[in-house]
């Protein structure tokens, strides 16, 4: 199986690269693909000649697709779109990955893959209709939804993953306030990169769920990185309305991974034994 990789300087593309090896034919970031141009894409397609193509590509900046919303829907819709279609008419496998932020958190329990998404935010809707233009281009692909992916290579404008920003802050003394009140389940990179060559591997196709095991706030993460790494620095918790952002979050986005299982996917470990892994404790 001969894989390409777009978004291979983040956080899962660094981590799908590494765990593929020689199986991944072509990797690269923005510099190398702009996924916005339908004839870029196609002369990399042509020319790499994967079997698989994984989307890691993404216009992450929640608050700034907030403010203005069109390069968000440009990289994770529009862009999308054109490397589904380009995958169909190469007969090459689309592997797309979405987000939990297509939910709105009143369920309060974990999300199923049919539940009803509602967005509230410009970079929610930007990432669902990348999942809905990815279907329609009528190619065989996977959706994988995943939550608060953490890891290596993490966001450069931002100053990495939000893990090593908490340890970065806490080192040079800075005041350490994080919300309580926000419920998801943290996805070490690694171990969704791992899931997603397992389940293309076993032939998964359609939508699914993907997460570490367990749940938490991004208080109790960033709490656990400083434990694990033996920061002695005081955090105090707050609520998502005292930082003034200006897209909404969903308070609750746990997401359902049983029908990853059911195609095979054995569960990942708890998000605290990979947290761990990343800090080199595990």
């Amino acid at each position: 199986m001969n894989v390409a990789v777009t978004g291979a300087a983040g956080q899962l593309g660094r981590a799908l690269v590494s765990l593929l090896g020689p199986r991944a034919v072509w990797s690269g970031g923005r510099e190398d693909l702009d996924v916005r141009d339908p004839a870029a894409v196609a002369r990399v397609l042509d020319r790499a000649r994967p079997d698989v193509l994984i989307n890691a590509a993404a216009f992450n900046d929640v608050d700034g697709a907030e403010a203005d919303p069109a390069p968000a829907m440009a990289v994770n819709a529009v862009g999308a779109g054109h490397l589904a279609r380009a995958c169909r008419e190469r007969g090459t496998l689309f592997v797309h990955i979405s987000s939990d932020y297509v939910f709105d958190g009143a369920k309060r329990e974990p999300y199923r893959e049919d539940d009803c998404p509602r967005p509230l935010s410009a970079y929610g809707v930007s990432k669902l209709a990348g999942c809905f233009l990815v279907a329609a281009a009528g190619g065989p692909h996977l959706i994988v939804r995943t939550s608060g992916v953490f890891g290596a290579g993490g966001n450069r404008v931002k100053g990495g993953s939000f893990v090593e920003r908490i340890l970065a802050r806490a080192r040079s003394g800075q005041p350490l306030r994080v919300v309580n009140d926000q419920m998801s389940s943290p996805t070490y990179a690694p171990d969704l990169a791992a899931a997603i060559v397992t389940l293309v591997d076993r032939g998964a196709r359609g939508l699914l769920h993907v997460t570490n095991s367990g749940a938490c706030s991004p208080y109790d993460l960033a709490a656990a990185a400083l434990e694990i790494a033996r920061i002695h620095a005081r955090i105090e918790p707050i609520r998502t309305a005292d930082l003034g952002a200006r897209a909404r979050r969903p308070t609750y986005s746990v997401l359902d991974n049983g029908r990853a299982h059911a195609a095979g996917l054995a569960p990942l470990r708890p998000w605290r034994a990979a947290l761990a892994e990343f800090l080199g404790a595990g």
